[in-house]
């Protein structure tokens, strides 16, 4: 995977948030030198461009309120973030931690060590999105479980079925219509929610 991550940093879509002044301007030469394709944005926008894998943001005390409008706009699909620092005072330290950046580069910006950083920043944004799908991955494991226990119960209540017998039905009737056994646990649950539904329970 590390390989592949410095592979992708030629072509990676950045967005450089950043004022356009003489150290903005080499920052992006350089990310062009690169390989990356490079938009600009000054003051910080309401939210980050929809198609940006990274972004290289300015933060700054003076700008905290743009910066704090900035980080609400965060979701799952965000970018990765690597902040650029020119103080390590505890205000500024706390504007990066909440901007969920991934790396930090120091003014004034230097070429040497920035596609250290971004290789590290993308490293660990492609380690927690695998992380993200694993999780929602067992989530739904979870869930497909529960929802076969509680089918399960359903039949052994309603038709006298041992726990064995009541898994084998539910594996006969998923395997009969194709369907994996959550969902034919689900049907059975909603089809006993639906036999047992008591208009005055609405």
């Amino acid at each position: 995977m590390s390989i592949q991550i410095l592979r992708d940093i030629r072509g990676l879509r950045v967005q450089v948030i950043h004022a356009n002044d003489a150290e903005g301007q080499q920052l992006v030469e350089h990310l062009k030198r690169i390989g990356c394709f490079v938009e600009t944005a000054w003051p910080a926008p309401e939210a980050y461009a929809e198609n940006a894998d990274l972004v290289l943001l300015s933060v700054d005390q003076e700008d905290r309120d743009a910066l704090q409008k900035l980080f609400r706009s965060r979701s799952d699909k965000s970018p990765t973030v690597i902040a650029i620092v020119g103080y390590e005072n505890p205000s500024t330290l706390a504007l990066v931690l909440e901007s969920g950046a991934l790396a930090v580069v120091e003014r004034p910006i230097k070429p040497f060590g920035l596609l250290t950083q971004i290789a590290l920043a993308r490293s660990l944004w492609s380690e927690r999105r695998a992380q993200a799908r694993r999780l929602r991955k067992l989530e739904r494991k979870l869930t497909g479980i529960q929802e076969i226990q509680k089918a399960k119960a359903i039949l052994m209540s309603s038709h006298g079925l041992s726990e064995e017998e009541a898994y084998g039905s539910i594996r006969r009737q998923a395997m009969a219509k194709r369907v994996s056994m959550e969902e034919m646990a689900t049907a059975i649950i909603r089809a006993s929610e639906l036999l047992n539904f008591r208009p005055d329970d609405a």
